[in-house]
């Protein structure tokens, strides 16, 4: 048997951003079938060297289209002085088993795997929940996340002018010349003053940022606005106010993550401001007809991913199966 390595050059060319777009569709409706088992997430701190290791098994059930089911396991570490050294603060692989004999199938470099399902998560809640009319976006943060979710978004809507915010004016300038009219996204890229600007000018806004305290004041978004928030993924760390919060249709990729992890809704929870029951939907739930979404041009709508590994288990598997058509990545004799 031979084991395939994707590298990340080649997982972004077996993972186009359509492709990963129509999968997380299908991995969020997985989940909220319960047609994945997903233990919890195993983390191991190391604050010595201000880092951290995640560990997260899936295994999807076996359907028509894959009747064995997935099997993946994806490890990720955050060592957030890395950039000192020259190194990437995420690194992470994913491994890919033959779910029906537990035979390793494929490594994937998982920091791009991940980058990519991610922003797909968003651009699948933006294609159910946004206007089908938004032609402006607004985007917190300059760095990698920040690109690929405007790519994500411009992916799944005909965006016309993008708005980005910065507390670095420089990276938002830099960000603004290097993913203008790449793509999908347009070439119409303005660096944005100061927040406000950006929240009345734009349809759909898309937090990425590694602020600790809310980016933007919900009073001044605008009617029909949709909200992407990714940034947070810490119970101290709250990116979206109360506000924006209450103003909102709370969508959620899984109940359980976001009862557990991002300030953005533990934060109001345990001050009241909000219940559990303010969680409107998951994804899937919508994307199976269960839930509503959207049901007025003038709703506001939020969709708060924690991130959750039936994506990375239906990323890697669809990565394989192009990897394995386009014949990508290197081989290796077991």
């Amino acid at each position: 048997m031979k084991l395939r390595i994707l590298s990340s050059a080649e997982v972004k060319q077996a993972l186009p951003m359509s492709a990963a777009v129509a999968g997380m569709k299908t991995a969020y409706q997985i989940l909220s079938a319960g047609e994945a088992e997903l233990p919890p997430r195993i983390r191991i701190d190391n604050p010595a060297a201000n880092g951290v290791s995640l560990f997260m098994p899936s295994f999807v059930n076996g359907n028509d289209e894959n009747p064995a089911g997935i099997l993946a396991t994806k490890t990720v570490s955050i060592y957030n002085d890395n950039p000192q050294q020259g190194l990437p603060t995420i690194n992470a692989i994913v491994q890919l088993l033959d779910a029906e004999t537990g035979m390793p199938l494929a490594i994937l470099e998982g920091a791009t795997l991940t980058a990519i399902r991610t922003v797909a998560g968003s651009g699948a809640a933006t294609d159910i929940l946004a206007r089908a009319n938004s032609k402006t976006v607004g985007i917190f943060g300059s760095g990698v996340q920040a690109r690929t979710q405007l790519e994500a978004i411009c992916t799944v809507r005909e965006i016309e002018q993008v708005f980005v915010y910065s507390p670095n004016s420089i990276n938002a300038q830099k960000f603004a010349a290097e993913v203008s009219g790449q793509g999908p996204i347009p070439a119409d890229i303005q660096v944005a003053e100061n927040p406000v600007h950006v929240v009345e000018q734009s349809d759909i806004i898309c937090t990425a940022s590694t602020s600790t305290s809310p980016v933007f004041d919900g009073a001044n978004l605008k009617p029909g606005t949709h909200i992407n928030a990714v940034g947070s993924f810490q119970p101290h760390v709250q990116e979206i106010d109360e506000t924006t919060l209450l103003k909102s249709l709370f969508v959620v990729d899984e109940r359980a993550a976001v009862l557990e992890e991002p300030g953005d809704f533990l934060i109001p929870l345990a001050n009241g401001t909000v219940t559990a029951d303010h969680i409107h939907a998951e994804l899937g739930e919508i994307v199976a007809g269960e839930k509503p979404g959207r049901t007025d041009d003038a709703q506001i709508t939020l969709f708060k991913s924690c991130g959750i590994a039936v994506q990375d288990a239906v990323a890697a598997q669809i990565a394989y199966q192009r990897a394995v058509e386009e014949n990508l990545g290197t081989l290796l004799e077991l």
